[in-house]
This record gives C-alpha cells, sequence and structure tokens, in this order.
C-alpha cells in the first residue's frame, strides 16, 4: 500500500534527513526562521516568553498567534522532507493503529498510520523529538518513518480510534470464565461490590467508551447464541461487541443492584437509575429492564451532569419562528406543548425556553422524572411512581405553591393533561411534552386522551413538533446528485421553486465513515389562532386540518429539512426522513 500522506515540497540543502529517518538536532524556531514561516524578531520574543512560563516554543507560537498548527506541521514536514498528513481524511486501518498501545499514543503525542513492510509510517507532532523517535522505534521493534500532523487533530484522534473493543471483548470473555456453565447468583452477589470483578470492569469500560464516543444510550440485548452490546451515536445504533450469552445475567444483575432494583424479579419489567463517576465527569444513567425471550434486555439512557444547557438561539431554530415563539414565551398564562418521538431533543428545547423566562421576580416550578438539567432558581421535583408521586399528584400540590411557571416533563395521561390544561386557565404559564408526531395533530391527541374540548381550545397557546437530523461532515462532504427517488420528493415539495444543490458526507476517518457528524433540530411551530380555536372547540377535525396546513404553509419540518440541505449541512436523505415521517403521521390523522 502505498502512504496516503502529502508529501511537503524538498528541503532546503541545510538540513539533509539522515538516511535511518531518525530526526536530527534541530532547534524548532530556527527550523521555523528558515522557512521563513516566523521572523527572529518573533522567535526572540517566544525565547523569553519561555524562559518565564518554561512551555515549548511551538506551543507558545501557536497560543500567541504567531502562526497556526497546521502552517507549523507543514513548515517542518517541508524542511525535514517528510509527510505532512491530515488526519481529519485519513483512512485508518484498525490492525495498524493498535501496533502501538493508547498509553503510549498519548505520551509520546504519536498514532502508527501505514505498515510499509521494511517501515512503519507514525504520525508525530513533534518530528524533531529525538527522545519519542528513540522510544517508538523501541517499543514497535520496528524501523519507522515520521509524517508531521498538527497535535489538535491527534489529541482528537485518540479518542475516536482507541476504541474500548477489544478490552470489553476481553473483559466479557473474563467474566464468562468466572461464570462458567452454571451461574452461581448467591456468589456473584456477594462479590459484586469487588473493584477488581470481570463484571464491574466491563460495565466501567462500556460507560468509559460510551462517553468517549457521545453515546446516549447503551442497549444489552441477549439473542439466541450470543449477547449484543450496542450504543448509540448521533441517533444511530453501532454494534459494540458481542460475547457469550451467559454474562448476560450477570451483567443485568450488576445493573439492577446498582439502580436499587429487585435482583429476583426477571419476569417483570423494571425500571431504575443511578450515576457513576468517570474520570471529570458524573454520568445520569436511566435503566430500564425488559424480560424477552433469551433473557433480559436492558437499556441504559446516559445524561451527562453540568453539560452545558442550550439556550434558544443555539438550538437551531429558525429566525423567524424563534421571534415568534418568544412572543408566546412573554405570556403570563396558557400553555406551550414540544411534541415529537423519544429522543428528539424536546427537554432540550424545554429547558432553554425556561431559561428564557426564568426571573428572579417568577416562581418557577419543574416536575420532571428524572430531573435532567439543574438550575438555580427553580424548585425542582422529582416523581417517584413506587411511592405514587405521580406527575398529576405532584402538579395539583405545585398549584398551591403560587407559581407563575410550570414545567411538566410529560403529559403522560387525561388527568395530568387535564391539570396541566386548568392551571393555564387560571393564569400559570404551563409548558411541557407529548408523543405526537407533527403540531397539527396535538390539539385532537389530547381530545384522544379524555380532556374536554373547551379546555384544549382555551387553554393551547402553541405548539413545536420536532426532530433531530444528522449533519453532514465537514471533512469529507461533497456534492449530492439526487437520485430517482430524491428527485421525485424533490419535485413535489419544491413545486416550480429554484433547485436546490445538495451535499453528503461521503465517510472518513473524522465520522468513523459514517459521513455525519453531529445532530440539530427541526423544527415546526403551530400558533392557536382565533380560527384554530374555534375549529378545536369543535372537535372537528377536517375543519382544524385545513386551517391549520393553510397556517403552516412552507413552514412544517420538512421545509426546514430542505432549507438545511439547501445550506449543505445535511443530506437529501435526512431531509426524506423526516418528510416521509411527517406524511405518514399527517396521513394518520386524516384517517
Amino acid at each position: 500500500m502505498n502512504a496516503t500522506a502529502t508529501p511537503g515540497a524538498p528541503a532546503s540543502p541545510e538540513a539533509p534527513r539522515p538516511p535511518s529517518g531518525r530526526p536530527e538536532k534541530l532547534r524548532l524556531g530556527d527550523v521555523l526562521v528558515q522557512q521563513k514561516l516566523i521572523s527572529m524578531e518573533q522567535l526572540q520574543q517566544t525565547l523569553e516568553l519561555q524562559r518565564s512560563t518554561g512551555k515549548k516554543v511551538g506551543r507558545l507560537l501557536i497560543e500567541t498567534g504567531v502562526i497556526t498548527e497546521e502552517l507549523l506541521a507543514n513548515g517542518l514536514a517541508r524542511q525535514l522532507r517528510i509527510p505532512f498528513v491530515n488526519l481529519k481524511t485519513f483512512p485508518f486501518r484498525a490492525d495498524v493503529i493498535k501496533l502501538l498501545p493508547e498509553s503510549s499514543a498519548r505520551r509520546f503525542k504519536a498514532l502508527a498510520l501505514e505498515d510499509k513492510g521494511s517501515t512503519l509510517l507514525v504520525a508525530l507532532s513533534d518530528p524533531l523529538d529525538v527522545f519519542a523517535y528513540d522510544e517508538l522505534t523501541r517499543i514497535l521493534k520496528r524501523d519507522i518513518s515520521i509524517a508531521a500532523v498538527p497535535e489538535s487533530q491527534l489529541a482528537a484522534a485518540f479518542d475516536r480510534l482507541y476504541r474500548r473493543t477489544e478490552e470489553i471483548s476481553g473483559l466479557a470473555r473474563a467474566l464468562e470464565k468466572d461464570i462458567g456453565d452454571a451461574v452461581d447468583f448467591g456468589e456473584l452477589t456477594a462479590t459484586v461490590g469487588t473493584e477488581g470483578a470481570p463484571v464491574v470492569r466491563l460495565l466501567q469500560s462500556l460507560f468509559e467508551d460510551a462517553v468517549q464516543v457521545g453515546a446516549s444510550d447503551v442497549h444489552i440485548e441477549p439473542q439466541e447464541d450470543s449477547l449484543q452490546i450496542r450504543v448509540r451515536v448521533d441517533g444511530v445504533l453501532q454494534t459494540q461487541t458481542q460475547a457469550d450469552k451467559r454474562i448476560g445475567g450477570a451483567l443485568a444483575q450488576r445493573l439492577k443492584l446498582m439502580a436499587g432494583l429487585d435482583i429476583s424479579e426477571k419476569r417483570l419489567p423494571q425500571d431504575g437509575r443511578f450515576s457513576v463517576r468517570l474520570r471529570d465527569h458524573t454520568i445520569d444513567v436511566r435503566l430500564s429492564t425488559l424480560p424477552a425471550t433469551y433473557g433480559e434486555s436492558a437499556v441504559m439512557r446516559l445524561l451527562m451532569q453540568g453539560a452545558g444547557m442550550r439556550r434558544l438561539d443555539s438550538i437551531g431554530m429558525p429566525p423567524d419562528m424563534l421571534k415568534r415563539f418568544r412572543e408566546v414565551l412573554g405570556r403570563t398564562s396558557g400553555m406551550v406543548l414540544v411534541t415529537g418521538p423519544t429522543g428528539s431533543g424536546k427537554t432540550t428545547t424545554l429547558y432553554a425556553a425556561l431559561a428564557e423566562v426564568n426571573a428572579a421576580e417568577l416562581k418557577v416550578i419543574t416536575v420532571e422524572d428524572p430531573v435532567e438539567y439543574r438550575l438555580p432558581g427553580l424548585t425542582q421535583v422529582q416523581v417517584n411512581d413506587k411511592i405514587e408521586l405521580t406527575f398529576a399528584k405532584v402538579l395539583r400540590s405545585c398549584l398551591r405553591q403560587d407559581p407563575d411557571v410550570i414545567l411538566v416533563g410529560e403529559m403522560r395521561d387525561a388527568e395530568t393533561a387535564e391539570i396541566g390544561l386548568r392551571a393555564a386557565i387560571t393564569g400559570h404559564l404551563v409548558l411541557s411534552t407529548l408523543h405526537t408526531r407533527d403540531a397539527m395533530s396535538t390539539p385532537f391527541r389530547l381530545l384522544d386522551m379524555g380532556v374536554p374540548a373547551f379546555m384544549v381550545s382555551t387553554s393551547l397557546q402553541a405548539v413545536i413538533a420536532q426532530r433531530l437530523v444528522r449533519l453532514n461532515c465537514v471533512e469529507c462532504a461533497a456534492p449530492h446528485t439526487p437520485n430517482a427517488q430524491e428527485q421525485t420528493w424533490l419535485t413535489g415539495l419544491l413545486a416550480g421553486t429554484a433547485p436546490i444543490t445538495a451535499k453528503r458526507g461521503l465517510g472518513c476517518s473524522a465520522c468513523n465513515g459514517t459521513g455525519y457528524t453531529g445532530r440539530q433540530g427541526v423544527y415546526e411551530l403551530l400558533e392557536m389562532d382565533a380560527t384554530l380555536t374555534q375549529a378545536a372547540s369543535q372537535g372537528n377535525p377536517a375543519t382544524f386540518l385545513r386551517a391549520a396546513r393553510e397556517r403552516m404553509k412552507g413552514q412544517t419540518m420538512p421545509f426546514h429539512a430542505l432549507e438545511l440541505v439547501r445550506q449543505g449541512k445535511t443530506s437529501l436523505a435526512e431531509a426524506m426522513r423526516i418528510g416521509f415521517e411527517v406524511q405518514d403521521a399527517d396521513a394518520e390523522t386524516q384517517e
């Protein structure tokens, strides 16, 4: 395989490369001056700063803005006649990466890139570091050649490439040996507190890997012949490992103990929560167990404590919609609902809205399951079904606490919805969520729950429906020509308006080959005006839907997703997914 790195221009004759590939003892400052990347005056100023701070010259040059990391690495590559590698687009191979242990890679800021047979190409943040070169040669037991890379790219690559898949598989095998053919749950229960127990180390590695890749959920699923462990990243499940199915019971039992659940009950679903401390992070874990054909399935939702709360102007809502939504939030009474399926970002939107209305002169109470964000100045209540501390019961008590604003985590039943709507009628601003697939069907979802029509029409002020779309990877996004299906969908949606130029991620090391990195919300906002209020009070779906469609023409979620396609932020495939979901919901509502 030929090196995929981009070689720099030939170096000046003053700095020949030794035949062995070992770095010469050159001073970085002299090299950069020779390359005319910095001036002698800038070098002298940096050397003086180095004497007072003790930091390396290269780091000081970057921190003071004299030079960028890319220019620094490129300059060294040209001077030393070595390749410069962009790690964001480099096609890594897992078998080559594993040649250098993670501890050594992080210590020497190095990464094994390509096995050339006689030599191994290694990326090094400081190609002039002779000590690192000698140590890497000793560890790898190979002759190595060096490539220059920006240091920040290395740090990101370590987290992306050194997944704990092998560690997790090894711990799973160790746990399998401990268990043997028959599981002694009594003995396991007595030893689960031991930090060295394989089950404890396995779970710790699972959590660390999930946090490292930004996973929102961990799924432990017993199959007929194996135990499947998967993580959800950017809304898509990725297989972490396959293990012997016999360890499933041990994992489920340990998780139940951590969550304070009944370990003897395997016939009924159970829900619980616990917190884990990983490095500098505390993770709140919501555990759900479900008895399945081949054992108990466990799913864990991971919530990072202390994660920065989003503001309304940073969640991706279109400016005109954001202005209208803020006007609704400025009212002193009424109900505002945020709708969408599980995992569509409803809680993030609610808390961003809450941050807008939270003021010293207002009494704000939240009723949640669980309390996902902790805000100063709020009274936050955690419901607990085990002691019958339900949404409805807490909501009744909240009204006696003289609140101005109430946030209800979810309208789960008719009783909660009715109490919330009564509170909205009597001078409170009520924010909540509901599981519907678009904004137009929301009033009738409340009616289906048994709430009187007059309460819906007089209390409901606005409905936001939302989804999350994956964003194109900025490193590998390229122009995309719509296929036949995409063109048909576009033609029906655009209806004669100007065509759009689409982009799609091709897949690279920065996005793990998916073509996507991160997610953003797409929204639609339905405000209840006089026409819609009257139609809702009559309980006539056809009349209401006709008025709502006219009101929201060109402002629905598919149009917002299409605007993101136009901006190159997401792909047509993602926009179509949103469009088809909403069309299905619309068809169900009409039926």
